[in-house]
């Protein structure tokens, strides 16, 4: 059995879905937004920040040059009473998240999505490799731009243009803190089309997969 599921995903592609019905179905806790929060306790930055930050910027080094200083915190998402480290705020929001990923993965029997948990827990060292599912949810186009636009809201004219925007903002952010390529398939346990068996029965398929597999 598999105790520790990370879903990586394609924007639209039902990954966040995904990852909650196979919690519900293993009796997992589940992470994706609930990481905002506890990484904004880690950091001192604010939850709202972090929200509409993460994933914007590729690099520390890139987010500086947008702000005009490596000092940036203090200012722009900084709560009252917060430090004033001289990381950029990328690296910051960054190093919060993992931290919280690597407390999350010893209590063991989650599931948690994005932000780069697969890298982070494989190299960390501090978990058995056995006990972690590696996943990369896609989909085909069509079925990505027919859920952002009836389930997400987004302008069908523009559904396209902004899935691929926020595809490339996640591989720009993954392949900058980590030393994989953003859906690659040899970096994942499974890669798996939603498009194929649906929200509902990926998550069973992969359910099954994680029950039957060694740990």
């Amino acid at each position: 059995m598999k105790n520790i599921i990370t879903i990586s995903r394609e924007y639209a592609s039902g990954g966040r879905m995904i990852g909650r019905k196979i919690a519900e179905m293993l009796g997992y806790s589940f992470y994706d937004k609930e990481l905002i929060d506890m990484a904004a306790k880690e950091s001192g930055l604010s939850p709202d920040f972090i929200a509409k930050t993460e994933q914007n910027i590729s690099s520390g080094w890139l987010y500086n040059m947008m702000l005009g200083s490596s000092y940036a915190i203090g200012t722009a998402g900084a709560t009252p009473g917060a430090a004033n480290p001289i990381l950029p705020l990328a690296d910051q929001i960054f190093n919060a998240q993992r931290k919280v990923i690597l407390n999350i993965a010893k209590d063991k029997k989650c599931v948690i999505v994005g932000r780069c948990a697969d890298y982070i827990i494989n190299s960390s060292g501090e978990t058995d490799k056995n006990d972690i599912f590696n996943i990369f949810i896609y989909a085909n186009l069509d079925d990505r731009i027919d859920r952002a636009v009836n389930e997400y809201g987004l302008p069908a004219a523009e559904a396209k243009k902004i899935i691929t925007q926020i595809d490339k903002r996640r591989a720009n952010h993954y392949n900058t803190f980590t030393e994989n390529t953003w859906g690659k398939c040899n970096n994942y346990n499974l890669s798996i089309d939603s498009s194929f068996l649906g929200i509902e029965g990926t998550a069973k398929i992969i359910c099954k997969m994680a029950e039957q597999t060694k740990s």
